[in-house]
């Protein structure tokens, strides 16, 4: 078991390696994340290797085990969002607000690095280079904590991201991974004066824990109760698209449909909308009147009657809740009742519809006509993501580049003293 000296030197040997960083120039630092990519794609098979050890431990009926999982795709998928992350405009130095006041003092608003950022997270080894590189590019030191499920992955991971560092001469606690013992998780919530924000990732139990038990502040990325509205006005065909695109798609994200609200003046068109679906086996669990009109329409062995219990559920898996309501009002009231604060969406031609929803529902993306699915970083042209932001401090929605860093003021006097 690790003592807590040694989980001070975990913490200490980020803390210095966050000074020596401060000096590497913009050249490097893309240099290095374009070697990091290229190496992730020339060891692909030890990456295999490393994951399957963490797969064959977990059981694949596991919502989890989707996330877990690595393949040669999702690695080419890791590199390109590396070099994307490498290509972006350097964050950092930016003048974000300059003014000389009368008193001859010129004072500016500049960008700079958040410090020490700690990540904690569950079976998610993409997540791992995700937060080197934007960390790396920002100028901040990540520390992370992943879990027991993707202990191989994440240590073939950062092995390969040392000797990229060792490579170009940098500091190997630019990104440090701490044992997935609980110990290690107990040292990171009280680790203050080491690292300045922690960021969870993972399910809700997890960002709960964080939440209520970690000193150093914390940004939450939350779990996805996701709902897509089926208004009045809607077209049959784009929404048959994107509700079956939004639940579909990977049922083990964040973005994943959960509900879908149905106006009850289109029931009748339920069985339509929900056709795709049954090829994918989802089982939808139906509010009565939903329930009613999917009866003999979609597969019995699919369609159960709702509980209370599977409205504001992240499913996270091929389940899907559905709920009727009669008018655009109610379904609102819906969404802010269950909501995460996530992702929305409203399927409709109606402008004046459309305008409402998107100006009266609070969450971090709210989409009219497309698929919740979008909600990603990269889609959202940041390259990549440390996660998606439910809060509205500091950052809200896929936190990128701009959302790992801060700012501070530089004042430049020539001998200005305040008077009394």
């Amino acid at each position: 078991m690790e003592t807590a000296t040694d989980y001070s030197n975990y913490f200490e040997g980020a803390l210095a390696a966050g000074r020596a960083i401060a000096g590497i120039s913009p050249e490097t630092i893309v240099a290095v994340l374009k070697d990091v990519a290229d190496a992730a794609i020339a060891q692909t098979d030890q990456l295999l290797e490393a994951n399957q050890m963490d797969l064959d431990r977990m059981d694949p009926s596991d919502p989890k085990y989707d996330r877990l999982k690595l393949t040669e795709g999702r690695i080419k998928d890791i590199a390109k969002d590396m070099m994307n992350v490498a290509n972006l405009p350097n964050p950092l130095g930016h003048i974000l607000s300059q003014k000389t006041m009368p008193n001859g003092l010129n004072i500016s608003k500049i960008s700079v690095p958040l410090g020490v950022v700690g990540v904690i997270y569950e079976a998610r080894p993409n997540v791992t280079f995700d937060v080197f590189a934007l960390c790396f590019k920002t100028g901040n030191v990540c520390i992370l904590k992943g879990g027991s499920d993707a202990e191989y992955s994440n240590k073939a991971i950062i092995r390969l991201i040392h000797e990229v560092l060792k490579k170009h001469g940098i500091d190997k606690n630019a990104v440090v991974l701490l044992p997935v013992d609980r110990e290690a998780t107990e040292a990171l919530f009280k680790a203050i004066g080491y690292v300045d924000v922690l960021i969870p990732r993972g399910s809700q139990q997890l960002i709960d824990r964080v939440r209520q038990q970690s000193k150093v502040p914390v940004i939450e990325t939350g779990a996805g109760i996701v709902h897509t509205y089926f208004d009045a006005s809607a077209d049959l065909q784009k929404g048959k698209e994107i509700i079956f695109n939004a639940k579909t798609r990977r049922v083990s994200v964040c973005n994943a449909l959960d509900c879908l609200i149905i106006n009850a003046s289109r029931l009748i068109d339920l069985p339509e909308l929900v056709k795709p679906l049954a090829g994918k086996e989802v089982v939808i669990y139906a509010d009565d009147e939903a329930y009613q009109a999917l009866q003999g329409h979609y597969p019995p062995e699919l369609l159960f009657p709702a509980k209370p219990e599977h409205f504001g559920t992240e499913f996270l898996s091929y389940k899907m809740a559905i709920k009727t309501v009669y008018s655009l009002s109610e379904a609102m009231d819906h969404i802010a009742r269950y909501s995460s604060k996530h992702s929305e969406a409203i399927i409709t031609e109606d402008a004046v519809n459309a305008t409402e929803f998107l100006n009266k529902v609070d969450a971090a993306a709210v989409y009219v006509n497309a698929s919740t699915a979008f909600t990603d970083g990269a889609q959202f042209g940041l390259g990549a993501e440390i996660g998606i932001s439910t809060q509205k401090l500091h950052a809200r929605g896929p936190m990128g580049l701009q959302e790992l860093t801060s700012y501070k003021w530089i004042i430049k006097g020539d001998g200005q003293v305040r008077n009394p």
